[in-house]
């Protein structure tokens, strides 16, 4: 069965952070904020979501510190939903320095699918140079918090953030890991306009990513989550939010097919890597095998895995068939 979430908005409530990156009235739309509007936009949902199973999700702002009464009422209108049966549960996102035991008290209360934390870094250099205005020991303190209280949570992170590079991005996927995160999320840094990052990239200071700088460290920090087994469930922002207008889009690696970029470099390293072990395929033909539904990512935009493969091996042909007993990014190649 598929499953969906029902994004409600809460714009920019509960944070009083400006970190350098952030237009977030730009990334979320705009939201009028009343109980009544979040209803109609539950049901509103509803009525489109078929046999799909779904979450309220409140997304947009740090929910864990928004007024604790709105806190609180948005928190039971989910449990209402849940209890009829019509959601599974509630998904929220917050910072790592608004999860305290207090709210973590608040929390089991309530049926809390996950909690998404904007992790972004766990090098205190990049959160300092970003201004995040919190730390990486309070990333390790929030997460403790909510593996013992059991409640499951998704580490976000961002690539190309000032002062990150290849290494500590990679090593932030394996704290994210090694916290205990059932899941993550992968966001390239775009710069958007009346952002400070803008500004810096006026000055001189900051450089923004290219695409390919982006999807290969995008990959990069993707097979460390592969190879841990966390499910990453997005890289890079929706198409719709915003990245097409020029008063809200300055620069940055905006490809509408991102994320599909990243996991078909994934599978060409995994390719690449299979191929080593089997020696000279020169004049040979090569059939790969791909989980179901992954020919395309495994084949790479306009084939240029496909070429690739072809140039450096000097293969006489590529083939890439379904495999439905394999999953993830896990291949067979067959040389014939």
């Amino acid at each position: 069965m598929k499953h969906s979430n029902i994004p409600i908005f809460i714009q920019h409530m509960g944070c009083p952070n400006q970190c350098v990156f952030c237009d977030q009235h730009t990334i979320t739309g705009a939201h009028s904020f009343c109980e009544e509007s979040v209803r109609r936009d539950i049901d509103a949902a509803l009525a489109t979501m078929g046999d799909r199973t779904c979450e309220i999700a409140y997304f947009g702002g740090s929910f864990t510190g928004i007024d604790r009464e709105q806190m609180l009422r948005l928190l039971e209108l989910g449990q209402e939903y849940t209890e009829r049966g019509a959601v599974c549960g509630i998904r929220l996102s917050t910072r790592p320095d608004y999860i305290s035991p207090e709210i973590v008290e608040i929390l089991l209360q309530y049926p809390i699918c996950a909690v998404e934390l904007g992790i972004q870094s766990m090098d205190d250099r990049v959160l300092a140079a970003s201004r995040r205005g919190h730390s990486a020991a309070d990333t390790v303190q929030a997460c403790k918090l909510l593996r013992e209280a059991g409640i499951p949570f998704v580490g976000q992170m961002m690539i190309g953030l000032p002062e990150s590079s290849g290494q500590s991005e990679t090593e932030t996927a394996k704290c994210i890991c090694s916290m205990g995160a059932c899941g993550a999320r992968i966001y390239p840094c775009i710069v958007f306009q009346h952002t400070a990052l803008a500004d810096m990239v006026r000055s001189g200071s900051y450089s923004p990513m290219s695409v390919e700088e982006a999807v290969a460290r995008s990959a990069a920090v993707l097979e460390i989550f592969d190879a841990w087994g966390v499910p990453c469930l997005k890289i890079g922002l929706h198409d719709g939010q915003g990245l097409h207008d020029p008063d809200t889009y300055f620069a940055g690696p905006h490809h509408p097919a991102l994320g599909e970029m990243v996991r078909s470099r994934v599978f060409l390293h995994k390719i690449e890597a299979v191929l080593q072990t089997l020696g000279g395929v020169q004049e040979k033909a090569i059939q790969i095998a791909v989980p179901a539904g992954c020919i395309s990512m495994a084949t790479g935009q306009k084939k240029e895995n496909k070429l690739r493969i072809l140039e450096k091996t000097g293969a006489k042909s590529v083939k890439i068939l379904e495999n439905k007993a394999l999953c993830g990014y896990n291949i067979t190649i067959d040389v014939l």
